[in-house]
């Protein structure tokens, strides 16, 4: 008679405490909904207060909420997908050689280049920001990419030179550009005192989109 059990296969999936297979994107509940989108909750209770309570005043505030919201989506969604290019087409191996924590002043002035021929407002390089940190770009040379592209865009400087002077534009440009890397290599100290960045991985980032 054979006594010997029949051994659990080794394909089988380990599964969680919850019952979902390791590794398997989590499913988000309705707080952790609420929480993401907080922001815009807040906004639409406060537009609707005001519109019960201040109906006079509702109508300019409303309006312009909403011009922002579609100015928002008009410009994130095209940002959104040039971010997914990005994370498929540009290689890790590739920012960290450029814009890593070894690349230095090179580094720093790839970064600076980047940015500057940028146009639009800052909150479009905020996610272009997230994208090179899980990419291996330094903390130093996010923040002068991010510097720059809110106060040394080209577009910026010509426009400031035909209304406040080349001199003006120049005195601002001396004393902005070490201030950018001051705050850079301080960001970057601070960071690193603190215990480093938690920035989610490619595949973190993977499986939350595949959450929605």
């Amino acid at each position: 008679m054979n006594t010997h059990l029949p051994q659990p296969s080794n394909s089988v999936q380990r599964t969680s405490a919850g019952g979902m297979p390791q590794g398997a994107p989590h499913k988000k509940t309705p707080m952790q909904w609420l929480a993401d989108y907080r922001w815009v909750l807040l906004i639409a209770v406060a537009d609707l207060l005001l519109w019960l309570f201040w109906p006079a005043q509702a109508a300019p505030v409303m309006r312009n909420t909403w011009d922002y919201f579609l100015e928002m989506i008009l410009i994130l969604i095209p940002v959104a997908m040039l971010i997914g290019l990005l994370e498929v087409w540009v290689p890790k191996q590739l920012i960290g050689k450029y814009l890593g924590r070894e690349s230095g002043w090179k580094g720093m002035a790839l970064s600076g280049l980047f940015s500057t021929a940028m146009a639009g407002p800052l909150y479009i390089a905020l996610p272009i920001a997230g994208m090179l940190l899980r990419k291996g770009a330094s903390p130093r040379n996010v923040v002068i990419f991010l510097n720059v592209w809110a106060a040394i865009k080209v577009p910026q400087l010509l426009v400031e030179t035909k209304f406040l002077g080349p001199a003006f534009m120049l005195a601002r440009l001396t004393l902005t550009v070490p201030s950018v890397i001051l705050m850079g290599w301080l960001i970057e100290k601070g960071i690193e005192r603190t215990g480093g960045l938690d920035i989610e991985s490619d595949k973190q980032v993977a499986h939350r989109t595949g959450e929605a």
